[in-house]
């Protein structure tokens, strides 16, 4: 009985409410901190980047008190000019704190290079989607006296030879010559 006694006595209420009183300053003075040091109600406003150039939106991002960083880079897109921003994280019209990093997707300056197949000795049947599989236009088709009809004989580029496994890059015009079956 005396455990119950001591519940509801005076010492131990005044110290319960002491405590109960230091527990409510201590997470006043927490809540306040937390709100001056992260910035409470404070936000800004990501900028739209697409199209800029790395140094362009680095410098406006940097005006508004946040850091540019390259993410990765993507595959060549034409409509959009070379080494400029493709993609942003956050996006554009988001809001961020100060001192935060918005992650960039740039354009590459050109296309990859891509690898020539050997379609040497195959049929122009086999050789042109081969070909666009991997990214290249088939050009013109040149025919050459030859036995077999319609098999390549080689590959030109801009009207220069082109050997097998040598690079190009991707979305160049192959141009096939090809047997005409005459001899």
């Amino acid at each position: 009985m005396s455990f119950f006694r001591f519940l509801f006595s005076k010492t131990f209420v005044y110290q319960l409410l002491l405590m109960l009183l230091m527990i409510a300053v201590l997470i006043f003075f927490a809540l306040k901190w937390l709100a001056y040091t992260t910035n409470h109600n404070e936000r800004i406003q990501v900028p739209n980047l697409e199209k800029l150039s790395f140094e362009a939106s680095s410098n406006a991002l940097s005006e508004l008190n946040l850091e540019a960083k390259v993410q990765d880079s993507a595959n060549f897109n034409p409509d959009y000019p070379p080494l400029s921003v493709i993609e942003q994280n956050p996006k554009a019209g988001g809001f961020v704190k100060e001192n935060r990093k918005i992650y960039l997707v740039l354009n590459p300056s050109g296309y990859r290079m891509v690898e020539v197949p050997n379609v040497i000795q195959k049929t122009k049947r086999q050789a042109e989607p081969t070909l666009r599989a991997l990214g290249f236009k088939v050009g013109k088709t040149i025919k050459r006296p030859n036995l077999a009809k319609d098999v390549v004989l080689e590959l030109q580029y801009k009207g220069k030879r082109v050997k097998p496994n040598s690079l190009l890059m991707k979305t160049s015009t192959i141009d096939l010559v090809v047997g005409d079956g005459s001899i």
